[in-house]
């Protein structure tokens, strides 16, 4: 077991844009560029018994990210997503139900490692099922630092699941959209700034982090409030930029957790890698888009059938 490892929870999938296929996931990318980083981390999700399921594993040990609490579900298939991009780079999303990740079991493996884990990532679209809410309110009981990703995606954006979500959270990352949107359910108000104040009040979260694209981002942390402005830069679409941002925040917060790293530094640290992931096609810039169902280079992948209902 990796020593100080961060688990990433919830969906890896596959994300079908006009210019092919790409493996992503909001925990799944996050995963990867906290391991560019060089953060250990593991991926916790569950993926078909199919050629898609296959090559999630394969790649995602590529990218160093270990393997080895993602499970293999023998009837559901492998997530897989539509993803719309408009002019402006920003995605629109029609994510088929039910899939693999929606039926993440708390095995014992997965418990062991969480009780130990320095920092648990999850997110509310993982929550959409009851079965992986389950499992992610288990992963809860563990002492780890608990990050939030706040991935609104109709019609998966439930009040209460984001509510036990926040309660929960040590550190949430959300953007102005999101922010805007749970500040009507909660009865915030204000500049962004009052309604992280507020929404640090109401679920006593002692880190509050709002992205705002290419206007940059802010930093509510114990109690001091830091802005970084952004960069300007050509985008191609904004799929996964949100979450290299979070790794990057996520590895300044682990590394300088006695307050040696400096709020504005790590805002633009961040903000660089958010903004050089809009520039590129897909969450991550160094995956090689596929047109087909994708074959590993170094071997064929098993083609799976399922045995026909009678």
């Amino acid at each position: 077991m990796p020593e100080s490892e961060v688990l990433c929870v919830g969906e890896v999938l596959w994300d079908a844009l006009p210019e092919g296929l790409f493996l992503g996931g909001a925990p799944f990318n996050v995963a990867c560029h906290l391991r560019a980083a060089g953060t250990p981390v593991s991926m916790v999700s569950r993926v078909g018994d199919d050629r898609l399921g296959d090559e999630v594993l394969r790649r995602a040990a590529r990218y160093g990210v270990r393997v080895d609490l993602i499970q293999v579900d023998p009837a559901l298939p492998t997530g897989f997503v539509r993803v719309v991009v408009n002019e402006a780079g920003e995605p629109t999303y029609d994510i088929p139900a039910p899939s693999a990740w929606d039926e993440i079991a708390p095995t014992p493996a997965l418990l062991a490692r969480a009780a130990t884990a320095r920092a648990i990532v999850f997110g509310t679209l993982a929550q959409r099922h009851a079965s992986s809410r389950r499992t992610i309110e288990r992963l809860w009981e563990s002492k780890a630092l608990m990050v939030l990703d706040l991935n609104l995606r109709p019609p998966y954006d439930d009040r209460e699941i984001v509510a036990r979500s926040l309660h929960r959270a040590d550190v949430v990352k959300l953007s102005e959209n999101e922010l805007a949107h749970i500040a009507e359910w909660f009865g915030l108000s204000g500049s962004t700034r009052d309604m992280v104040t507020g929404l640090v009040k109401t679920f006593a979260c002692p880190v509050v982090c709002v992205t705002r694209g290419s206007a940059g981002a802010a930093l509510w942390r114990e109690g001091r409030w830091s802005e970084q402005p952004g960069y300007a830069v050509e985008v191609r679409d904004t799929v996964g930029a949100g979450d290299a941002f979070l790794a990057v925040l996520l590895s300044g917060l682990l590394a300088g957790s006695g307050g040696a790293v400096d709020d504005e530094t790590l805002l633009q640290h961040a903000n660089l890698i958010g903004a050089y992931v809009a520039t590129q096609f897909g969450a991550l810039p160094s995956d090689q888009r596929v047109a087909t169902p994708p074959v590993a280079e170094d071997a064929p992948v098993r083609a799976r059938r399922r045995p026909r209902k009678r």
